[in-house]
């Protein structure tokens, strides 16, 4: 079990503790919730029997057949199970990723893939003894009445717990509660500009050679030390032919 349920980063954590104290001190896992959800437990399995039971006991098809058979019904209730548990997991996810949307809609998807081809002919024809109840699901689902009774147990099992939770946080907020409150005020609000630098860059007259020494060569160049040797070219820089007669 986690020590808090909000989900938040590191960064609102650490300026949050109290997130901690919840989880630390057992309020939500204690004997008060366990009652609370065995409670809602009794309360949703009855309205997912009592519902596609009341709509199916009198219920007939387009072409007059009665639709009141066991079959028919589990897989009514069946439906209406894995929908409310499928739309309470939505209304519980906070942040939806493509794994989110995968599994809970995936799961959806391949329940009435399974389920239509339990009850296809094929699998008649394949496994006559496994699956007896052919063409129970195509004759089921097509039914609005069907439909409307999904629709009620949906709006019977979530509404409640929805309506709960809302009077639950005007009334008597948590500490998750408040400080998620507390994050979104600071969300919305513009952040504070940062101070702006004048970067000053002085201009360097040194070449790159230069540059990667420590001191350059800039100060024995312009102080003329290496070129106080003599120059057979003369003091001009230039070659002169009487240099070599003065010499002989």
């Amino acid at each position: 079990m986690s020590l808090f349920d909000q989900d938040v980063d590191d960064r609102w954590s650490l300026q949050f503790p109290q997130l901690y104290t919840p989880g630390q001190q057992n309020l939500y896992f204690n004997k008060l919730e366990f009652g609370k959800c065995v409670l809602y437990s009794i309360y949703s399995s009855l309205v997912l029997f009592f519902v596609p039971f009341g709509t199916m006991i009198n219920s007939v098809r387009s072409d007059g057949k009665a639709v009141a058979d066991y079959q028919s019904f589990a897989l009514t209730a069946q439906t209406c199970l894995l929908i409310v548990v499928s739309v309470q997991m939505g209304l519980d996810t906070s942040y939806w990723t493509a794994v989110n949307h995968l599994f809970i809609w995936g799961s959806l998807a391949v329940y009435f893939a399974i389920t239509f081809t339990m009850y296809s002919d094929g699998s008649y024809l394949v496994f006559t003894a496994s699956f007896p109840f052919i063409g129970t699901a195509r004759n089921i689902l097509n039914q609005p009445n069907v439909w409307l009774a999904i629709f009620l147990c949906v709006t019977l099992c979530v509404l409640p717990v929805v309506g709960f939770r809302f009077l639950k946080m005007l009334l008597r907020p948590t500490i998750s509660d408040k400080v998620s409150s507390r994050v979104r005020e600071l969300r919305k609000r513009p952040p504070v500009p940062l101070p702006q630098r004048r970067l000053q860059r002085s201009i360097s007259r040194r070449s790159g050679y230069a540059f990667s020494h420590q001191h350059g060569f800039g100060a024995l160049i312009t102080s003329g030390r290496n070129m106080r040797h003599k120059s057979p070219f003369g003091l001009t820089g230039s070659f002169s032919p009487n240099s070599e007669k003065h010499k002989h």
